[in-house]
């Protein structure tokens, strides 16, 4: 089942070599090795998706699509491969499926305003759960005021896990679109949401998975998953920031009207009437994150060398460790206990508030995310202001956990 992200691989993998590879990794934070674990923000690029984009800038910068110079063409051809190799890491069926957008909250809206404004209508209702980020809310709730759609949330349960018997309740004739995370940025919890997915399609309903905490993580399928829309980002798996990735069915796709105007989305403009690009290029107005396009290609092969199914493997030893580390620390409570979980831990210490307990953390050089994490009804559900955050990563290893588990010991004396 994909919702694991998990796998029985074993290899001899050399993971300090690759652990080398990422110069911030190198570095002292206020005189202390850096402990990174604010991953599910943003990871680090390795050296060599850096020096692919200082490369790009000063060899091959120019404008992409349409220019007959050389120096277009190398940009072009650049910038494009990075389409062909996200084709083959989700399985898609066709290229053109595979859209550029600037992050995965891009993605969610060009889904909400494109998709949503020409099918929902007064009455018609969305499906949303209660552990989503707000980049897979505000977008459907600004095009539910437009259209007078309604949003409906499927509640989880304490561990924070979905209620799936609340879901199939909420189906029905009026649901037009169920958006989802498959892996939640707060608790790291992983969602079945092939069984989400399945379920709606007999209904005839489209799904949208927010794959923003899943994609840097497991081997993801889009059509095994039969997912109609699946988006990410490039920075939340060794990739630059400012780019992003749509996936959608080319049907679907195809019917959905622009969702910004401008260059290269257009096949013909006169003051009368305006024609479309084909897919993708439809959706993709204006000079694009040319850059951040050709690190992400970079990106890509490197993940592939490493190994989602390695990747994935080496995180769960990772999240199993810290899990039991953390768990022997008198006053700590993680919070999301799922069954099936990604390498993600959130936490509250006793009378300490998560601000502080991060403030004196980043003292000992160990970066972890604190507050709600842009998602506030998961905060508002455990009845919390938020949490101190450790996301892991696979160029992680067991020190890192240890020197946590010591700064948060250190933190409970602090105060």
């Amino acid at each position: 089942m994909q919702e694991t992200l998990k796998t029985d691989i074993k290899t001899n993998i050399d993971w300090k070599a690759i652990r080398s590879q990422f110069p911030v990794l190198q570095r002292e934070v206020n005189g202390q090795p850096v402990v990174y674990l604010d991953n599910g923000a943003s990871s680090q690029m390795p050296q060599r998706v850096v020096d692919r984009i200082n490369a790009y800038h000063s060899n091959e910068h120019s404008n992409v699509h349409r220019g007959i110079h050389t120096l277009s063409q190398q940009a072009t051809d650049a910038f494009e491969a990075a389409r062909k190799k996200v084709k083959e890491l989700l399985n898609a069926r066709y290229q053109e499926e595979i859209i550029y957008t600037t992050g995965t909250t891009d993605s969610i809206n060009l889904v909400a305003q494109s998709y949503g404004r020409k099918h929902f209508k007064e009455g018609d209702e969305i499906i949303l759960s209660e552990m989503e980020h707000h980049a897979n809310i505000v977008p459907w709730q600004m095009i539910a005021e437009e259209t007078g759609a309604k949003i409906k949330v499927i509640p989880m349960t304490e561990s924070g896990e979905l209620i799936m018997d609340e879901y199939h309740k909420l189906l029905s004739d009026r649901t037009k679109m169920v958006a989802v995370v498959h892996v939640s940025n707060a608790l790291g919890t992983i969602n079945p949401v092939e069984e989400i997915i399945e379920a709606a399609h007999a209904k005839d309903i489209p799904v949208l998975v927010d794959g923003a905490q899943a994609v840097p993580h497991a081997k993801i399928d889009v059509q095994q998953l039969d997912a109609d829309f699946y988006a990410f980002s490039a920075h939340k798996m060794c990739g630059p920031t400012g780019f992003g990735i749509l996936y959608g069915k080319k049907e679907l796709l195809e019917e959905m009207p622009p969702y910004r105007g401008g260059g290269d989305m257009i096949d013909k403009v006169t003051f009368e009437k305006t024609t479309w690009n084909d897919l993708p290029h439809k959706f993709e107005a204006g000079t694009p994150p040319i850059a951040a396009g050709v690190g992400f290609a970079e990106t890509i092969d490197f993940l592939n060398e490493v190994g989602m199914e390695n990747i994935a493997t080496r995180e769960h030893e990772l999240l199993e460790y810290a899990t039991a580390k953390l768990n022997e620390i008198e006053g700590l409570k993680i919070i999301g206990t799922a069954e099936n979980k990604a390498s993600v831990i959130s936490f509250l210490l006793e009378g300490i508030h998560p601000t502080d307990a991060g403030t004196i953390l980043d003292q000992k050089g160990i970066a972890v995310r604190t507050g709600h994490h842009c998602a506030q009804p998961i905060m508002d559900h455990f009845e919390i202001p938020g949490t101190a955050r450790a996301s892991i990563s696979f160029y992680n290893n067991e020190e890192d956990i240890d020197r946590l588990a010591d700064g948060i010991k250190y933190v409970q004396e602090f105060f």
